[in-house]
């Protein structure tokens, strides 16, 4: 059983998140507290497995909260952002100061939906609870309890996983990562890490709503050395920038004559996911081939992996993202299982990875 703390100043909003959450036979939600300060007294009295935590309350608002928890009594948070630039900023801060992941206020428009998808993530970052409390341990012992300001998993091997690393030369000049849940920090930690004069185009799909991937392009431009944009139709081809795919949207290359141009469009309409990895790695294959170097990062299910296949029959080649450093490990998991990847790596080796790739 998941024992999940409801924390939201709105009456409405704590019996509507709870109704949702319990409709799961396997969640059950053991408190539910009205602002900041009664949920750092529950938590501690309750020992929640996982925490969805409003944005904005009174007396202490959910950043106040989520960082004296991390300090205290660390556990699984799922931020409740609102559809706006201000909650996406907010939710970004959140995921640095420990957040594993967050879903947007999207109950009045579809209940049903907005229930499914937050008792999947409640479900998803509750088997990390025990990762949690680790890695804020350490950061205890070795910062004197200091807001983290990256993401909350450790940076462990993949001991045990069945797997044989296979050359990934290069040089490449194409990097299209694909990413979902507990994704932003490990983008923003990869891409922060890369040189400025990196010889290589960057295109990211990250499932995120639509109004978050502005933002989310803006914040990693003004912390990173490449430039980064969100992507626009008909996009420059450039070495040196990263594209964000717009949410509710697809990203991927097509050529113009000879040049490869960045191609963002709504079709298929049909996707489960938008943006979808899968059409991503597809058209990058297909236009690019041995070119191209595929990155898979943390999160929920299987998309991405066809789009892989394309991928390594043309030419290109495949980083996974480790399990024990994905909040989820889905997307990298399946295309591991089908044995398309061509390495297994931890979150902080995969920046180093694509540079010497990038090089070759």
């Amino acid at each position: 059983m998941i024992r999940v703390l409801v924390v939201d100043d709105s009456t409405f909003m704590r019996t509507a998140l709870s109704s949702l959450l319990e409709e799961d036979p396997e969640i059950k939600v053991v408190g539910t507290a009205i602002d900041g300060k009664d949920a750092l007294k529950k938590t501690a009295e309750l020992d929640p497995d996982v925490m969805t935590l409003d944005m904005e309350m009174p007396r202490l608002d959910g950043l106040a909260t989520l960082q004296e928890l991390m300090k205290t009594t660390p556990i699984p948070v799922l931020m409740v952002s609102a559809l706006t630039e201000a909650g996406a900023q907010s939710t970004f801060k959140a995921l640095e100061y420990g957040a594993l992941d967050f879903i947007p206020k999207t109950l009045s428009s579809d209940r049903a939906a907005f229930g499914e998808e937050m008792r999947h993530k409640v479900k998803a970052i509750s088997r990390k609870k025990a990762l949690v409390r680790l890695r804020f341990q350490r950061l205890k012992l070795h910062q004197g309890a200091s807001t983290p300001q990256s993401s909350p998993t450790p940076s462990a091997s993949s001991a045990g996983v069945a797997f044989t690393p296979t050359p990934c030369r290069g040089p490449r000049d194409l990097v299209v990562i694909g990413v979902s849940t507990g994704g932003p920090p490990a983008v923003q930690k990869i891409l922060s890490a890369l040189p400025g004069d990196l010889q290589a185009c960057i295109l990211i799909a990250q499932h995120m709503p639509q109004t978050f991937t502005g933002p989310f392009a803006k914040r990693l431009d003004s912390v990173c050395k490449i430039s980064v944009s969100e992507a626009v139709d008909g996009d420059k081809y450039k070495k040196g920038h990263a594209y964000v795919c717009p949410g509710g949207k697809h990203i991927g290359l097509r050529m113009r004559g000879p040049l490869p141009e960045v191609a963002v469009t709504e079709e298929p309409r049909d996707a489960l996911y938008k943006p979808s990895a899968n059409v991503l790695m597809e058209t990058a294959g297909k236009c690019m081939g041995a070119r191209t170097l595929g990155v898979m990062l943390t999160g929920m299910g299987s998309d991405g992996c066809e789009g892989a296949r394309t991928l390594k029959k043309s030419g290109g080649c495949l980083i996974a993202q480790s399990e024990a450093t994905c909040v989820v490990y889905g997307m990298p998991k399946a295309v591991v299982d089908e044995g398309l990847a061509n390495q297994i790596l931890d979150i902080d080796d995969i920046a180093r990875a694509i540079v010497a790739i990038v090089k070759g």
